[in-house]
């Protein structure tokens, strides 16, 4: 039989799912930079919508404790509903293992907070009891110490939990420069959203192709003056 996690991540085989990505989770995570957890989790967001993936916001105690998901990745998804819970595990909520099942994907994408708690629990049960296929998405998720996501995703990865980056799954998504229906729209995410690499391609693009500047005004570059 084929090992199934030897199948790429295409836009047809996979769902994804984004837990608890909301303020009061943040300000927990200690395991990276808070504001490249955003960054990351809002262009894997925009990632999804650009491939049609089926996608599913789960959240936790919202009005008493964790706030309310970040704006910029609702904005994503405008009018999309959200499954709101009580357990910190996903799968404990009928609403979420309803969802899942619709989309009929058996490979499930995972950005979640906290990776120690919400995604490790998620995860163990989603495959032990919904015989799912789990990419953890490691720099899209965060846990209270580095640490903590450490050893959550060592625990996940030995119990079968495949690691993925999120710029690896968009790359895995678009898997060919040739598919000119989603190119545009995947170097829009990587130069809004992927650092060093962002900053090369608007290089490439204004210097060597001579394209437009990405900006939403005209600037007009002063001559230098030497002074006197």
């Amino acid at each position: 039989m084929t090992n199934p996690k030897l199948e790429v991540l295409t836009p047809d085989n996979c769902q994804i799912i984004f837990i608890d990505q909301q303020p009061q989770m943040a300000f927990g995570v200690q395991s990276m930079d808070r504001q490249a957890l955003k960054n990351n989790t809002v262009g894997l967001a925009k990632a999804a919508k650009v491939f049609n993936i089926p996608t599913i916001i789960t959240t936790v105690e919202t009005e008493s404790f964790s706030g309310h998901t970040y704006p910029e990745l609702l904005d994503v998804f405008p009018g999309k509903d959200i499954l709101e819970r009580s357990s910190m595990n996903s799968w404990d909520d009928q609403k979420v293992r309803d969802a899942l099942a619709a989309n009929g994907k058996k490979k499930v994408v995972v950005s979640g907070l906290w990776t120690e708690v919400c995604n490790n629990s998620f995860a163990l049960c989603a495959m032990l009891e919904g015989d799912y296929e789990i990419y953890m998405v490691a720099d899209a998720s965060g846990g209270t110490s580095k640490e903590a996501h450490d050893y959550a995703m060592q625990r996940m990865i030995q119990a079968g939990v495949v690691p993925v980056t999120w710029q690896q799954v968009l790359l895995e998504w678009q898997r060919d420069w040739a598919h000119k229906e989603t190119y545009d729209a995947v170097m829009a995410i990587v130069r809004e959203h992927s650092g060093a690499y962002g900053m090369g391609v608007d290089y490439a693009y204004t210097m060597v192709h001579k394209a437009p500047q990405r900006t939403h005004g005209d600037h007009v570059t002063l001559a230098p003056v030497p002074a006197k």
